[in-house]
């Protein structure tokens, strides 16, 4: 792959950014510049939404079969680029390799060919008294997305998009953009009419705000911090546009008394430490039965043990570094944060050895955590786990959902009867129960500040469509 990129995408054609100027993109485990790309302008934005504009009739009206074939084309052109897909979000991010090809690139695949069955069968028209209820495009779409799954979230906001016959103007994150070079040159290979798809690299403050803010862009699609959301949320809001809000999480995993502890401490564990913890749907929250939370504690730190970090290129390494500097700083100021508040430092925290070159945080576990804490309340983004104990399935409950976010969570129980009804009190989009496999088929978002909407699945396709009422 070629590093430096020096181009945007637009209007179907490799074309120079405005500016001329350039953005670094480290490789966070040698802390190294290894390539640079575009730092776009609103003049870019400019000219992007106005390709998408000039193309969305023609795309709107395409036949959902030829749209279909156009997303097969695509994911093909992607599936021959896997492997270099995997080693280029390891080298951007930090994710372990092995991780990068099983989710970081997986998944999307996944997720790309489902839409392609869904774009050639779109929702039918539906007869309500004397209503044709039918539904049509949303528009240009501008679609904002973070750095921790690179590919994968643009797939969930790109493939439903293209499949509603919606064109798009993508800004990927400025800290892992070059994966999204790597899509956009199968876009090319796949042939999609020009200003169908197009891509402006850059700073959320130039190139992010322009894009949530521009008078011609019909829906904001984002995903990213809370805080981010709120701001592209307001700048949707003064022209009233859409906004669909993937946000933040902090999600409760609910081990009851009868659960196998063993399998729920390990499996959680590894859910917490996933891509070093820089996942929303991380279970970083462990609310344990208090007749087995010592055992839980112990068996939690064996678990973390056994995540050591080191080169993810390694395949014996299971975390890697945390994607820059300041997130290093952020989530050690977590972990300090929560010790002076009372937690009891169970493995890793500040003083555990991580490599010398990286920007590495050791695996760690906080006990004891007040479930009003900085800790439990709080997205850390890294790899730290609060355990905290519970009395029963009620007060367990209460302490999952005494959280500004929704996002995700999980129960395990040896009484799958109870742990659903566990699962069904929790005030959050997604639940997990004794480890059910992720489903990327099924609908993706959160309650209350986790975010708008869903993605994936025929639910995230209805993100992207308007609903017409034809009176005959």
């Amino acid at each position: 792959m070629e590093l430096a990129r020096t181009d945007l995408y637009l209007d179907g054609r490799w074309v120079a950014a405005t500016s001329g100027q350039t953005l670094p993109v480290h490789n966070p485990t040698t802390e190294e510049v290894v390539a640079s790309v575009p730092a776009g302008t609103a003049a870019d934005v400019d000219r992007a939404v106005s390709a998408a504009r000039a193309a969305f009739d023609g795309w709107a009206a395409t036949p959902p079969v030829e749209r279909a074939a156009a997303l097969d084309r695509l994911h093909t052109a992607l599936t021959a680029r896997a492997d270099e897909i995997a080693r280029t979000v390891t080298l951007e991010l930090g994710t372990p390799l092995k991780v990068s090809a099983r989710i970081q690139t997986g998944l999307p695949l996944t997720v790309l060919r489902g839409y392609v069955d869904l774009a050639a069968e779109p929702p039918a028209a539906q007869q309500i008294g004397n209503s044709l209820v039918v539904h049509e495009p949303v528009g240009v779409v501008g679609a904002i997305t973070p750095w921790n799954y690179p590919l994968h979230q643009v797939t969930a906001k790109l493939a439903p998009a293209l499949a509603a016959g919606c064109t798009v103007v993508l800004k990927p994150s400025e800290l892992t953009p070059l994966v999204a070079y790597l899509l956009f040159d199968a876009v090319d290979e796949a042939g999609l009419p020009p200003g169908v798809v197009n891509l402006v690299t850059g700073t959320g403050p130039e190139v992010g705000e322009a894009l949530a803010g521009h008078p011609d862009v019909d829906l904001i699609s984002f995903t990213g911090s809370t805080a981010t959301g709120r701001r592209v949320a307001h700048l949707a809001a003064d022209r009233i546009a859409r906004v669909a809000l993937e946000l933040g999480g902090k999600s409760a995993n609910i081990v009851l008394d009868d659960a196998d502890l063993a399998t729920a401490v390990r499996v959680g564990v590894g859910n917490a430490f996933l891509n070093s913890g820089q996942t929303c749907t991380a279970w970083t929250r462990m609310l344990v039965a208090r007749s087995r939370y010592e055992e839980a504690v112990d068996l939690a730190a064996k678990a973390a043990e056994s995540h050591r970090p080191g080169d993810p290129f390694d395949p014996a390494t299971r975390l890697g570094p945390l994607v820059s500097a300041d997130q290093r700083q952020r989530v050690r100021d977590h972990v300090d944060r929560a010790l002076a508040d009372g937690g009891r430092l169970v493995t890793g925290g500040p003083q555990a050895p991580v490599p010398d070159r990286g920007w590495f945080v050791a695996p760690t576990v906080v006990a004891d955590v007040d479930p009003d804490s900085a800790l439990a309340q709080e997205e850390v983004f890294g790899p730290v786990l609060a355990v905290i104990p519970v009395d029963d399935d009620d007060h367990a409950v209460a302490v999952a959902n005494n959280s500004r976010y929704g996002l995700a969570g999980a129960v395990w129980s040896g009484d799958e009867e109870r742990a659903l009804r566990v699962a069904r009190r929790m005030r959050t989009g997604a639940v997990d129960i004794n480890g059910a496999p992720f489903n990327p088929l099924a609908p993706f978002g959160g309650y209350k500040q986790s975010g708008i909407g869903r993605e994936l699945g025929s639910h995230g396709l209805a993100e992207f469509l308007e609903t017409k009422a034809i009176q005959r």
